[in-house]
This record gives C-alpha cells, sequence and structure tokens, in this order.
C-alpha cells in the first residue's frame, strides 16, 4: 500500500446530525490531500446549519483547518457554536490568527487618540528607566561606600586598566576636537567684536568659554560616545555569554567587579581630560588670536591672569565628577539591560550613548542656571 494512501485512507464527510436539526457532524481525514473533497462538501452543506462538530474527525492539518473556517463563515457562525477535539483546537486557532485580517489604518478621529496613546507610553517609559537608574545608583553607591572602607577591595589592577582606555587613550582626540573648538570660539568671537573695536576681548570670550563650560562640556560628550557605549558592549557582551550568571555563582557581586573599577576610573580621568581639554581649548583661541589679532602669547596669557577670576576655572571642574558619574552609571546599567542577543547589545549600545550625551547636556544646562543664581 503506498504511504500516502496509508496516511490519509478514511473519506471525509459532513453529514447532519440525526439527533439535532442544524448541526453538521464532520468526520474523516481534513487534509490537504481531501481539499477537493471538502471543498465539495462545504458547498453541497446547505442552509440553516446553526453548529458544527468536528469531534469526529481524525486527522487534521492546516489546510483542513481552513476549511474548517471557511465553513463556519460560510453559514456566519462564531467559535461558540463549533466544537473540536482539544488536540484540533491549538491548530485550529493558530490558523485563525495567522489568517485574521491586518488592521486597518486609523480613522481620522482616532489619530489623535493614537498621538495621546504613544506619549503616555513614552512618559510611562521614561518614569520607570528613571527608578530603575535610581535604583542602581542607591546600590552603586553603597557598593562604593563599601569598597572605600574596605582597601583591599579596590581592585588597583583593574582601576589601571580603565583608567588607561578611558583616559590615555583619549587624550589625543580630546585635545584636538578642543583645540578647533578653541579656535572657532576665537574666530567667531573676533567676527562680531571687531565691530565695536573690541577684538582684545576675545581673551576673555575664549578663557570664560572654556573654563565655565567647553571644557567638562567637550569632554564629557567625547566620553559618553566613546566610553559609555564602551561600557555597555562590555558588559552586555558578558551578560548574552552568560558571564554575569557565573559571577554571581562563584559568590562574586558583579557591581563591585565590573561597575566600581570602572566608574572610579572615570572619576579620576575626567576631571585630568577636563584640564588638558581646557588648555587645548585655550591654546586654539591664542593661536587665532596671535596670527589673525596681532595678540601676542605674553599678552594674551596676561590678560587670562588679571581679568579672570580662577572661580571660573573651578566653576567648571566641579562638573566633572557628576558628568563621570552619570557617564559611568548609564553605561554599565545599560550593560546590564541587555538580553541574550546580538541585536540588543546593539539597541542597548546606542541608547547608553544617547541617553548620556542627553543628560549631561541638560545637567550642564541645570548647572548653569544654578550659578548664575549664585552669581558665581
Amino acid at each position: 500500500m503506498p504511504m500516502a494512501t496509508w496516511l490519509d485512507n478514511t473519506e471525509p464527510g459532513l453529514d447532519p446530525d440525526p439527533q439535532q436539526a442544524g448541526r453538521l457532524l464532520a468526520s474523516g481525514d481534513w487534509t490537504f490531500r481531501r481539499a477537493q473533497r471538502l471543498l465539495d462538501l462545504i458547498a453541497a452543506s446547505g442552509t440553516g446549519v446553526m453548529s458544527v462538530d468536528a469531534s469526529g474527525i481524525s486527522r487534521l492539518d492546516a489546510t483542513g483547518s481552513q476549511l474548517l473556517l471557511a465553513l463556519l463563515a460560510q453559514h456566519g457562525l462564531t467559535a461558540s457554536a463549533f466544537h473540536a477535539k482539544p488536540e484540533h483546537e491549538t491548530l485550529i486557532n493558530a490558523v485563525r490568527s495567522a489568517s485574521a485580517p491586518l488592521p486597518k489604518p486609523p480613522a481620522a478621529g482616532a489619530l489623535l487618540y493614537r498621538i495621546f496613546e504613544s506619549i503616555g507610553k513614552w512618559v510611562d517609559n521614561a518614569y520607570r528607566n528613571i527608578l530603575v537608574f535610581l535604583a542602581f545608583l542607591g546600590r552603586t553607591l553603597l557598593s562604593l561606600i563599601e569598597s572605600l572602607l574596605n582597601p583591599r577591595h579596590w581592585r588597583v589592577t583593574s582601576i589601571v586598566f580603565h583608567m588607561q582606555a578611558v583616559g590615555l587613550n583619549a587624550v589625543p582626540l580630546v585635545m584636538l576636537l578642543s583645540f578647533m573648538v578653541g579656535a572657532v570660539v576665537a574666530f567667531l568671537g573676533a567676527t562680531v567684536l571687531s565691530e565695536f573695536g573690541a577684538q582684545l576681548w576675545v581673551v576673555e570670550l575664549v578663557g570664560v568659554a572654556f573654563f565655565r563650560e567647553f571644557g567638562v562640556l567637550l569632554t564629557a560628550i567625547l566620553l559618553a560616545g566613546r566610553t559609555a557605549s564602551a561600557f555597555t558592549a562590555q558588559i552586555g557582551s558578558m551578560k548574552s555569554g552568560e558571564e554575569l550568571d557565573a559571577i554571581r555563582t562563584m559568590g562574586l557581586d558583579p557591581i563591585e567587579l565590573l561597575v566600581l573599577p570602572r566608574l572610579k576610573a572615570l572619576l579620576l580621568t575626567l576631571p585630568l581630560l577636563t584640564f588638558l581639554a581646557t588648555m587645548a581649548g585655550l591654546l586654539g583661541g591664542m593661536a587665532v588670536c596671535v596670527w589673525h589679532l596681532d595678540i601676542s602669547p605674553e599678552m594674551f596669557i596676561g590678560r587670562l591672569q588679571n581679568e579672570l577670576s580662577p572661580r571660573h576655572f573651578w566653576v567648571g571642574m566641579s562638573k566633572a565628577p557628576i558628568f563621570a558619574m552619570v557617564i559611568g552609571l548609564i553605561g554599565c546599567l545599560e550593560g546590564f539591560k541587555v538580553e541574550n542577543n546580538a541585536q540588543s547589545v546593539g539597541e542597548h549600545t546606542t541608547s547608553s550613548v544617547v541617553q548620556s550625551i542627553s543628560l549631561v547636556i541638560l545637567l550642564d544646562a541645570l548647572a548653569a542656571m544654578f550659578f548664575m543664581e549664585l552669581d558665581l
């Protein structure tokens, strides 16, 4: 006997129930090989059908399920008027879901509702992210205090390694970009102030801009894009490789082992990089003043010493540890959020960069208003 005949050897049936009017009894094999016969039975099912009992079906595949649904639709029957074996209901429901019509575009009146729904989801997601960040911040601060009180947990080797990766390797890029930005600020200042014959005030403009804002802000933005993404990718790869589970299995704390060395390295290197970026920006401004405005280097340095108060420098430096905390915490937190796939690593790496840069700029704006109110 051929294999196909042995697998599908029961003639399908669709007969009226002799005990209940308006009820059809489906039986036999409802499969792809019997599709033409099933179409004929459905076409000849007549009218006045009120329910269908498919518990007598012996074999059922996706084609048979689709034809059963077509039978129900032909007579306008709902799911409550249909009965099948439990092992067949799963397949029928799957076929019903797969063949469901695509949702229609929202009507014009529903557009405003969709907009408010999207805004509500965004606000809820932002609120949850803030709570998660605050919880992670508290746990990290507790681990940081415990490690500071116990020098054996400092992990000096790891801290030095991350200081090199975060700070030393970033020095050329930070200084180059700060130098160019300092030159651009000096050019813009000279263009505007030349109309009033006050080109000499370019020195004060460059000094205040880099002491208070640009030195620390440029450094933080560069590290947010360079370091936060690296932290997220490193920790995320460890999580997707189940290395974090192995760390917890060995009785070690991932916060102490992975987060604190990176955070301490940032806290130590970001102020140093800020100082170097400030000096590079001043050199860029001085280069423009020397070559374009005929201001000698001695005059440039003298006006910085005589006209600018040291408070401008300390205002800028005071923001460096805050920015370091933000960049380190967001980079590590997004790494812990990664799921066990490569796409999640990419998504959270992008998210860490966007969040770090956005929060750094927001905090810098708030700090500027705060110091302005304090007249500093």
